[in-house]
């Protein structure tokens, strides 16, 4: 793995993709894992066109090994060095026969245990009893996801479409996109890639047209604390 050429990517672009991160085998034992997991909590959510598990790591624990492996860690080490936590995990199902879809917008509120009036946190929301607020920029620009593909995914099921460069404009409204200026690229990831991405990257997602599945394992990290008596929600050490 070239880390430097990933770090530049994601410094420029907001995002970077990197296959073969896991093995068909690690796939198929993680599917396998959440697939044995109770659905019946209330952080389940199950409709026609989406299934998708919120504190994801905390109600499916058997799955952390099987994500955090070596090649995994090496990745995350090698790209953002040390320090860095897990501190929210969602996990997405899009059925092959899905409508669902995510118009363009940025990741900018994060999960915390309780709410608090700490200046320069907010709006607040609540989304099935999980408070989210929206932080100082500083903790956004700061941040990363990656998101591990558990099925070949391409613009037809639901891929990422993301516009470069974009997460180094702060607050970057949809309805304010300048088409002529800006370039629309689909991230396309095979199963076993991941897609690293920062959280004021400008992201959307299309309804399914060619009747294939995406399964998407969501993993947010910071190395902040949060100013007390702020907390993270799902800090996984």
């Amino acid at each position: 793995m070239n880390g430097r050429v990933y770090q530049q990517e994601i410094a420029a672009n907001g995002f970077s993709v990197i296959e073969n991160v896991f093995t068909d085998a690690e796939v198929d034992s993680l599917i396998g894992l959440i697939q044995q997991a109770d659905s019946s909590n209330e952080t389940f959510r199950k409709t026609k066109d989406l299934f998708a598990i919120r504190q994801f790591l905390k109600e499916v624990p058997d799955v952390v090994p099987a994500i955090f492996t070596p090649g995994l860690n090496a990745t995350v080490n090698e790209l953002f060095g040390t320090g860095y936590q897990v501190v929210k995990s969602i996990y997405f199902d899009k059925p092959g026969d899905s409508n669902w879809f995510v118009s363009y917008h940025q990741d900018l509120t994060i999960s915390v245990k309780d709410k608090a009036d700490v200046p320069g946190f907010g709006p607040w929301t609540v989304k099935q009893q999980q408070f989210a607020v929206q932080p100082p920029l500083t903790v956004l620009e700061n941040n990363f996801t990656i998101r591990i593909h558990l099925d070949d995914t391409g613009e037809h099921n639901g891929a990422l479409r993301v516009i470069p460069g974009s997460h180094l404009k702060g607050i970057y409204r949809p309805e304010t996109i300048d088409w002529a200026k800006e370039t629309e690229v689909s991230c396309n990831v095979r199963k076993g890639g991941i897609m690293i991405m920062r959280p004021l990257l400008l992201h959307a997602s299309s309804r399914t047209t060619n009747s294939h599945k995406r399964r998407v394992i969501h993993i947010e990290f910071s190395n902040q604390e949060l100013p007390a008596p702020l907390q993270w929600s799902e800090l996984l050490q």
